[in-house]
């Protein structure tokens, strides 16, 4: 339940195939086990405070735990896949959100890298298109940006929607 099955959006009657898979950036996940480890921490306090203040802390505890792992599950759940066809991103956890945009319709794609992102490998992709969609403009915390952008020229470029570079 905690994988998206991706497999199941593709057009494989059409020959699709997936070219990459985009899970996210471990930064991604810093805030929620952030919580998690808070809510561990509370936990333990619980037991060496006095009695009316322990049950504060634990119903704190508790709110973490279930906020810190929600938001785990969900950052694990998102995935954006490129395609020899089109690029798309499921997401959502008790949901299932699919957002999906042909390569012919992609004009554009800036890659963003703040700082952390150059130094811990990690960028944002937006995607400027034809219709805007929303689900794929900001698709964040990518793993080797670069090389992924490439990935995506690649078979924009094989897939003859882009004719040859001219220098």
């Amino acid at each position: 339940m905690t994988e998206p099955n991706i497999r199941k959006h593709l057009l494989r009657d059409e020959g699709e195939v997936i070219v990459d898979e985009v899970r996210r950036h471990w930064v991604a996940f810093v805030v929620p086990f952030a919580e998690l480890a808070g809510a561990f921490v509370l936990l333990l306090a619980s037991l060496v405070v006095d009695l009316d203040l322990a049950g504060l802390l634990l119903l704190l505890a508790i709110g973490l735990l279930l906020h810190g792992g929600w938001g785990a599950l969900r950052e694990h759940r998102d995935r954006f896949v490129i395609t020899n066809m089109r690029v798309f991103r499921v997401h959502g956890v008790l949901t299932s959100n699919l957002a999906t945009m042909p390569l012919h319709r992609i004009l554009d794609i800036a890659v963003k890298k703040p700082v952390t992102g150059r130094i811990l490998g990690y960028g944002h992709f937006v995607f400027e298109s034809a219709a805007q969609e929303q689900g794929l403009r900001d698709i964040r915390y990518v793993g080797r940006p670069d090389e992924r952008d490439l990935a995506i020229q690649r078979v924009v470029q094989r897939s003859g929607l882009r004719g040859p570079r001219v220098n």
